[in-house]
């Protein structure tokens, strides 16, 4: 399964649907084939844009306020499968081929905190250390 980007205009009328919040934003999560939910993160119409027109994964960062592409600084970039928005228009599911771990913490998928009865355990271990996946 590969990516085939709509045209222009398709693009802009899926752009023009898409009910973006009061910052300008939906919120956007990662999936694995397998159904593994990897992360989730925001997205503002120039992402939503550039992630259907190139078919790698790109969001808005809340915190340094601007697009940031899924893995340019750690190489663990994402591949658009397939792209999906829900009822509302508010919301996108993106299935991806991720290059590498999900999470910067070097875990494959940013929802590793299992809640229990007992408190929070980890469901899974870190894959590679934050230091060496971002060269510190």
């Amino acid at each position: 399964m590969t990516w085939t980007a709509p045209s222009p205009a398709i693009i802009d009328d899926i752009l023009s649907q898409t009910r973006f919040d009061a910052n300008g934003l939906i919120s956007a999560i990662a999936q694995d084939p397998d159904g593994t939910i990897l992360m989730l993160a925001w997205m503002n119409a120039d992402a939503l844009r550039e992630t259907l027109e190139t078919g790698r994964v790109c969001y808005w960062s809340r915190s340094r306020e601007k697009l940031w592409r899924k893995g340019e600084t750690s190489g663990q970039q994402q591949q658009l499968l397939e792209a999906r928005l829900d009822c509302d228009m508010d919301a996108a599911l993106f299935i991806i081929r991720q290059t590498g771990v999900a999470c910067h913490t070097g875990w494959r998928s940013c929802f590793y905190h299992g809640v229990t009865p007992n408190g929070l355990q980890d469901t899974m271990q870190p894959e590679i250390d934050p230091a060496v996946l971002y060269g510190r």
